[in-house]
């Protein structure tokens, strides 16, 4: 007998009233594992997601919630870093469709936008009138304006433009009762509100009754944003607009607002200070402000180091010498003027170095050491994962030094290790901390330690949270900091707006438990059968995929600074293509609440592409294509797989077959009859074109034409992967030339290897282990003899310097495998070690290049982009994937997405240079480049080998 309990019962209600209201609402396991948690330590799955359209479809949402008794939280980019934005009932998920910059009134300089509106769309949409959204959070490429609004957030030039309480000239709203609530001013600037006359009188009431409270506990300093912003209430404001903003959706819903915009400054200096500790940085940071910067940031050595494991020493810029530093930007329209505060800064003498920065690309490349803190912070100087829980504290701006000492000691005292940084002029600082939650006691300290930084806080007349909220995080933590009357004065305001306690309950007033459904404290390792060693997770894939925190940054362009992640999310803008959303159903996988072969799994990694972009662009260091191989493996060990799996995935083995006929492979993929068959037989789209096999595959060539050498040049071993011996070996012969040419002796194993990258690319991870054990078994004897291992396809060669690792260890050839690792290089980073060896002169040649990703994410491209400086071409860099990703844009339903992502940057960039020379290193590139523009595309060595001549 089926028994359906109360809350499955109430589900099915709530979500069957919803679709016959015409709503779009998702109640599917992947969704509500998607939007479960935020970027918090939060999981808690909602009974249905609703993205509302317009503000009608908002009213029906709550009308319905009401009448089923099921409450609801606003969600925009669900970067919220406290719990604000995760609720049992109902989610409207604003950032879909409700996301539009609807007016621009460059006079007034204000603009309308919907509260799903990301901040950096809006700062697009108005760069042309040279105006610009005040805050700037540092996750400001994918955060909304309805997410600013709800925390009251402020971001890094909050010194120059204020909170976001100080940029909203007008909201309109919808209470739960579903009335409509307009705040704003008038002409006059005077607050007015437009809204039920007995809220408004019952507010004014309520603040009355708590005045001597309300005057003396509120706005004490400019970062204290715990709690309502009772101030705001007062008879002599009584400004409704400002005391809606950082109500964290408690209060009222948001459907638009429109906001004020400021003229961007026309010079920006960076002024980079260093001293001896952090404590120094924080009690200096109240002196920076004489000289009226419009941001100062603090962060010290543990926060960059963990940039300089995550990425190389090479990512991070010069810094003045010292162990921590302030980053201060100096701005304003007279540049003479700039420079002469900025230099009077560092004429001040605040620490032990200080360096002006004067180049805007220098700048962007420190300043995004700070942007990208919070994923950064996400591994802890310990190398545990880091935590958020006491994310934003904030004391008084020259308490800040004394705090950051007591707050270390106290950190230390508990066992843990942490990396601040944040907004020290304002007093506000950031920190992740490795609560050790993975111990039977872990939630246990975590009270404890919460409760002791808390405590320290109010100690020093500090506010919980600075920028981010209370939420699920802090709010239980509020009576350390308020008097009892206060936190009754919390009550009777949410009370007088939501009676019925229907909007996003559990946040500020009657919280839930900060230290309950704690995500990560109910998942046991999960290291049984795996496939990867995932060594720099213990073994652990619970943990690997944990290390998204959901700061959000796959949900953003990351193109613009020369990324890759994440190319499908931004072809569809649905959450469950994003690296995020993948990641947080593979936490429900590794916790058990959902199976490797459940649907939910296949849907949220059908159209990862595997391109690793987000290996190397999420400052957590989330390797989703890794992850994808693993459930690939996971779901299909010992079963029958799809089609593409034994042809896509195989084709290295039926490449070597038709490489002995190579006429007669060719001829038969040309009749008619075959062309229309083999396409859906093999699982590729029958838009796609068929590889055509070379009439000499290149180690035929070899054997014929490559005379043996006296051995004078530098021996390398040359590794030429399945793809290009079998489709392009004229790659591989420019590759001969230009080693030869730059004083190099290429070598040949004694037999055909494979990296295994398409039986990877499936997750036929046994098949790949076994092929790839013969190969580094091969390949290891030069590396061990001090041969590099020149790769000539960028994937496969990511392949032996990343994957063989992981997949080998544990095994026979894992030392293997190391010593291949280590002695792997590219052609570019070869030739940077050539003595003597000059470039060709390629001055006046244009060149549009396209990264292969993995090239991007594991190898690098910064010595290829060296080495065509030095050529002296006009290279234009083409960022973002080229869509194809192996076997992705191949596979029957997969096309449109393929070609959406190739139109994103690499379309685009060859329509704007008709006549350029098109460099593109993978395979999969040109093809993609052929099949959708039909233009030749040249590999590097190609380039650089020019086309004649042959040894």
């Amino acid at each position: 007998m089926l028994h359906v309990t109360r809350d499955q019962s109430r589900s099915t209600d709530l979500v069957g009233e919803l679709r016959r209201a015409g709503l779009e609402v998702r109640d599917d396991p992947g969704t509500r594992a998607m939007y479960s948690t935020d970027a918090s330590l939060y999981r808690i799955p909602p009974m249905a997601v609703v993205r509302p359209r317009a503000a009608d479809e908002v009213a029906t949402t709550l009308e319905i919630a009401r009448t089923t008794g099921v409450p609801v939280t606003s969600r925009g980019a669900g970067t919220s870093i406290a719990g604000n934005a995760v609720g049992r009932g109902v989610v409207l998920d604003f950032s879909r469709h409700m996301n539009r910059v609807l007016s621009v009134d460059p006079e007034a300089r204000t603009a309308v936008v919907q509260p799903g509106t990301v901040h950096a769309v809006l700062q697009k949409a108005v760069l042309s009138y040279g105006i610009r959204f005040g805050p700037d959070p540092s996750s400001h490429t994918r955060c909304t304006i309805g997410g600013m609004i709800g925390n009251n957030a402020c971001g890094n030039r909050a010194l120059g433009y204020g909170r976001t309480s100080d940029n909203v000239r007008g909201m309109r709203h919808l209470l739960a009762s579903g009335e409509s609530l307009v705040t704003g001013y008038d002409g006059d600037g005077r607050p007015v509100a437009d809204g039920p006359a007995d809220l408004l009188a019952a507010l004014r009431q309520v603040t009355g009754r708590h005045l001597a409270t309300a005057r003396t506990e509120f706005d004490r300093f400019g970062r204290q944003v715990s709690g309502y912003a009772v101030q705001h209430l007062l008879p002599e404001r009584f400004d409704l607009n400002q005391a809606m903003v950082g109500s964290e959706g408690t209060l009222a819903v948001v459907t638009e607002a429109t906001v004020r915009l400021v003229e961007d400054p026309r010079h920006r200096v960076l002024v980079a200070i260093g001293f001896d500790d952090i404590v120094r940085a924080g009690a200096a940071a109240p002196t920076v402000r004489a000289f009226r910067p419009t941001a100062c940031e603090g962060m010290d050595e543990r926060l960059v180091a963990v940039l300089r494991s995550r990425r190389g020493d090479a990512v991070v810029p010069p810094l003045p010498r010292g162990r921590a530093w302030l980053f201060v930007e100096i701005a304003g329209d007279d540049r003479v003027e700039v420079l002469d505060r900025s230099r009077a800064l560092v004429r001040a003498g605040l620490g032990v170095e200080s360096i002006l920065v004067d180049d805007p690309a220098t700048a962007a490349r420190l300043w995004r050491i700070r942007e990208d803190g919070a994923g950064l912070a996400g591994r802890a100087p310990s190398g545990r994962p880091a935590w958020p829980g006491w994310e934003d504290a904030a004391v008084p701006p020259e308490q800040l030094g004394s705090y950051l000492a007591r707050f270390d000691e106290l950190v230390t005292s508990y066992g843990m290790t942490s990396a601040p940084y944040g907004h020290f002029a304002d007093g506000c600082m950031h920190v992740r901390l490795d609560y050790p939650l993975d111990r039977p006691d872990g939630l246990r300290l975590l009270r404890r330690f919460l409760v002791s930084a808390a405590e320290l806080v109010a100690e020093y007349g500090g506010s919980l949270s600075g920028e981010h909220g209370d939420g699920r995080a802090r709010a239980e933590l509020l009576p350390k900091m308020y008097s009892s009357d206060a936190i009754a004065l919390f009550g009777e305001i949410k009370h007088a707006f939501d009676p019925g306690n229907l909007l996003n309950p559990g946040v500020l007033v009657d919280p839930d438990p900060f230290d309950a459904e704690v995500r990560a404290a109910a998942v046991a390792p999960y290291r049984r059968r795996l496939a990867f060693a995932y060594e720099n997770d213990g073994g652990d894939l619970a943990q690997a995929v944990h290390r998204c925190t959901g700061v959000g940054k796959c949900r953003a362009d990351n193109t613009a600074a020369g990324g890759v992640m994440c190319p499908s999310y931004l072809a569809t803008r649905e959450e469950k293509d994003s690296t995020r959303g993948r990641a947080r159903v593979l936490q429900d996988v590794v916790r058990g609440a959902v199976d490797w072969r459940d649907p939910a799994v296949a849907e949220s990694l059908d159209l990862c592409l595997a391109c690793k972009g987000c290996a190397s662009d999420c400052p957590t260091g989330i390797d989703m294509a890794t992850y994808k191989a693993e459930a690939l493996h996971q779901k299909y060990q010992g079963r029958l797989r799809p089609l593409a799996h034994y042809t896509l995935g195989w084709l290295p083995r039926w490449s070597r077959l038709a490489g002995h006929v190579p006429t007669l492979a060719n001829l038969a993929l040309r009749l008619p009859l075959l062309r229309r068959l083999v396409p859906p037989l093999a699982g590729v789209d029958h838009r796609r074109s068929l590889p055509t096999f070379a009439r000499t595959p290149f180690r035929r060539w070899w054997a014929a034409r490559v005379a043996p050498t006296a051995g004078t040049g530098r021996p390398v071993m040359l590794f030429v992967d399945t793809f290009t011996n079998s489709f392009s070996p004229v790659v591989a012969e420019a590759v001969v030339r230009l080693l030869r040419s730059a004083g190099f002796e290429p070598r040949l194993p004694a037999t055909q290897v494979c990296c295994g990258l398409t039986w990877i690319s499936t997750g036929q991870l046994d098949s790949a282990r076994r092929i790839l054990g013969r190969t580094v078994a091969e390949l290891a004897v030069a590396a061990r003899a001090g041969v590099p291992v020149v790769g000539v396809e960028p994937s496969c060669t990511a392949v032996l310097r990343s994957d063989a690792v992981e997949l080998l260890a544990g095994t026979d050839h894992a030392a293997d495998a190391r010593a291949v690792a280590a002695a792997t290089t590219t052609v570019s980073e070869l030739l940077a070690t050539a003595d003597g060896w000059r470039p060709p002169d390629l001055t006046g040649t244009v060149v549009v290049a396209q990264p292969h990703c993995h090239h991007h994410a594991v190898l690098g491209w910064s010595a290829d982009r060296a080495l065509l400086e030095r050529t002296g071409a006009t290279v234009t860099t083409v960022a973002g994937c080229c869509g194809l990703a192996g076997n992705f844009g191949v596979e029957r339903g997969h096309y449109e997405v393929s070609v959406r992502v190739a139109e994103q940057n690499l379309l685009p960039a060859l329509d704007a240079h008709p006549e350029a020379v098109v460099l593109a290193d993978g395979f999969s590139c040109r093809t993609q480049i052929a099949d959708l523009r039909h233009r030749p595309s040249l590999h590097l060595a190609e380039l650089l080998a020019g086309t004649g001549g042959a040894y």
